[in-house]
């Protein structure tokens, strides 16, 4: 158990270290998402559940950095590492496969804390606003993370190869764009569309955050100030939701990731 832990930290640490010397990946996995945040807080927003349009927005936009930083980053290092036998040596040494896909997971995790202190820092330099309930926002992206990370490994063995992964993300990407509620609640949807919404993935993981961020209660669209139990508590539906999506990303990562290139 420990060599596993420091086997994945190691490859979380050469992860980072590649996606800091990779110019196209360091846009992709970094910059883009900062600048879809700068996109949607121009929207033109009113006053949303109690708190300015812009608020709102910013502090929903973590669940769109998750397309960039976990899974579309995830899906093209899987691809591409499979295709240049890079998982295959892997396994076939020291890591369990269970430390390489931690370690991966860890560098995704490490990179979207990151991009959620920026957009915190955002907030407060423009808004004066700090996070109320941080351990709820940072176990919303270790489970976000654990999502999107294991649909990545499903999504990877789906992919013929590197280049094709632009192509593979786009419909995960656009349902995540589009469903996530960053500009609107998501109760506010017609009936069985807020059904779905709400089960989807993203959505948990953007009222976790919201609720984390403000202290209020945005797993509704009312916005009332809560206690810290009160927001743990109002939480337990959302974190059964991304557990059970946990199970299923697990069982189809285990169905479809492959660890050695694919033929045909």
């Amino acid at each position: 158990m420990k060599t596993d832990v420091l086997h994945a930290v190691r490859l979380a640490r050469i992860d980072l270290t590649l996606v800091g010397r990779n110019t196209t990946v360091l846009f992709n996995v970094m910059l883009m998402p900062i600048l879809i945040a700068a996109l949607y807080s121009t929207f033109p927003v009113g006053e949303t559940a109690g708190v300015s349009g812009e608020v709102f927005v910013l502090t929903g936009v973590p669940g769109l950095m998750l397309a960039f930083a976990v899974f579309i980053n995830l899906v093209n290092a899987f691809t591409s590492r499979r295709e240049e036998l890079v998982l295959k040596r892997l396994r076939g040494g020291q890591p369990s496969a269970a430390a390489v896909m931690a370690g991966s997971g860890l560098s995704a995790l490490v990179l979207f804390l990151f991009q959620v202190v920026l957009l915190g820092i955002w907030v407060y330099r423009f808004e004066g606003i700090l996070p109320a309930n941080v351990p709820m926002m940072v176990l919303a992206a270790a489970l976000g993370v654990a999502v999107f990370g294991l649909i990545a490994a499903a999504f990877s063995g789906m992919t013929p190869n590197a280049e094709m992964a632009q192509i593979t993300v786009l419909p995960v990407l656009l349902v995540m764009m589009v469903a996530a509620p960053v500009a609107f609640p998501a109760d506010v949807l017609p009936g069985p569309l807020a059904v779905v919404t709400g089960l989807l993935p993203v959505t948990p993981i953007v009222e976790m955050m919201r609720t984390g961020f403000l202290g209020a209660d945005h797993f509704t669209s009312g916005g009332e100030k809560l206690s810290m139990v009160g927001q743990w508590v109002a939480a337990l539906p959302s974190i059964g939701i991304l557990l059970v999506w946990i199970v299923i990303g697990g069982l189809l990562a285990r169905w479809l990731f492959r660890w050695e290139p694919r033929h045909g």
